[in-house]
């Protein structure tokens, strides 16, 4: 069998119909989108066609969409920048122990400039506790960030009811990171209520190198890339013309085809996660089983480290991540695990799986039976494993 490719929360391929209308932005429509000539001309129709192809999938206006190099600087954009502009009106963050490491780190970065950040606890299965929000809102709470759906366990969280009870009980703004969210799932941002959104392209099947974020029109945020003119001034840098008319065509189509994508990984996944713990022994489900993405599938694999799993599953040609791709190298277990209180000798153990729309049903079969050898010959090399099978032996 052809090699696997089971790590879309990662990234995705750049789809065909999204790199034929990318390359004439290559070489014919090569002008910078901001130059007065005809060739700046014919890139800026790209942009604008592109801005208009994204606000239609979020709902809302083109000219509340801004382009970034990544959804990465858009959620840095999103927090520094509303917390730069509003801070004479407070210091005080929220956020929760399980964001992406943007938010995290960006909020961390402004501890150091002298603001307060709350990171709000979960449950067991990933979920914010509102009723933690709701006690760590204060007068001085200027922004709340809590991402649409986590990127390891594939929680989708109450984003409207998040925005309802951060609108009743504060004058915060409200932003949402939904890089993970966006294609598998419907995103509204009038439906969310929220005041700014990060979308990502490569994660439907868009360019890498490209994201942008929605600021809702009346809200003034501070600058995060100071240069020309470009993005109403508000972003500096020549616009990656045709990158951004890539996401425009990917969002667009990952709108159209949400439906059958997001049932035909749904399948995927239960089929998966159904055979995966009926015959590995010693496994965990991470994340909840209602209210999840259809696309993730994330499991602990007791007695054994989830970076061999992941070694041997690449030997047999099956790829696959041991958390946030953003996080590998890391030594460390995943901090979205352990905020789920899922024990550090587990979390080492976790192996995340996200399907996509060129997975099949062959692969998924193929994949779980190469888990099963994995497993099996890790366990057999595992003194924890030969000793807890040793006290079940003696039962």
């Amino acid at each position: 069998m052809d090699r696997i490719y089971f790590d879309h929360a990662a990234t995705t391929p750049v789809s065909k119909n999204v790199l034929e209308k990318m390359l004439p932005y290559f070489t014919e429509n090569f002008g910078n989108s901001h130059s007065q000539h005809s060739f700046g001309r014919n890139a800026v129709k790209g942009v604008d066609f592109a801005r208009s192809q994204v606000a239609k999938a979020l709902n809302c206006l083109p000219n509340e969409i801004y382009f970034t190099g990544s959804g990465t600087e858009a959620d840095n954009w999103a927090i520094k920048g509303s917390a730069w502009a509003r801070q004479s009106r407070g210091k005080h963050i929220i956020t929760s122990q399980i964001e992406h490491p943007a938010v995290l780190n960006s909020c961390k970065w402004l501890e150091k400039q002298g603001f307060e950040v709350t990171y709000l606890p979960v449950d067991g299965e990933g979920f914010v506790k509102l009723d933690e929000l709701e006690k760590a809102l204060r007068k001085d709470t200027i922004l709340v960030s809590i991402m649409f759906a986590n990127n390891e366990v594939g929680a989708i969280q109450p984003v409207r009811k998040i925005a309802e009870i951060v609108k009743k009980n504060s004058n915060a703004l409200f932003h949402v990171d939904a890089v993970q969210a966006v294609g598998a799932v419907k995103v509204d941002v009038k439906e969310i209520g929220c005041d700014m959104l990060t979308v990502s392209a490569h994660k439907f099947y868009g360019p890498k190198g490209i994201g942008a974020l929605f600021i809702r029109n009346g809200l003034k945020i501070d600058k995060l890339i100071i240069g020309g003119g470009q993005e109403r001034a508000m972003r500096g840098g020549t616009s990656n013309t045709p990158a951004i008319v890539g996401m425009g065509q990917a969002i667009e189509d990952a709108v159209n085809n949400l439906e059958s994508y997001s049932e035909h990984c749904k399948k995927l996944r239960d089929t998966f996660i159904s055979r995966v713990e009926s015959e590995v022994p010693y496994v965990k489900l991470n994340g909840p089983r209602e209210n999840r993405l259809p696309n993730n599938a994330n499991f602990s694999f007791e007695f054994i480290e989830g970076e061999s799993i992941l070694y041997r599953l690449d030997l047999a040609g099956i790829a696959v991540s041991s958390g946030s791709a953003c996080s590998s190298g890391s030594l460390e277990p995943s901090h979205v695990l352990l905020a789920m209180g899922v024990d550090v000798v587990m979390g080492h153990g976790s192996i995340r799986f996200s399907f996509g729309k060129d997975n099949t049903m062959e692969q998924v079969d193929y994949a779980v039976d190469k888990i099963k050898e994995v497993v099996s010959t890790l366990r057999q090399m595992s003194p924890l494993f030969n000793l807890k099978e040793g006290d079940v032996s003696n039962v």
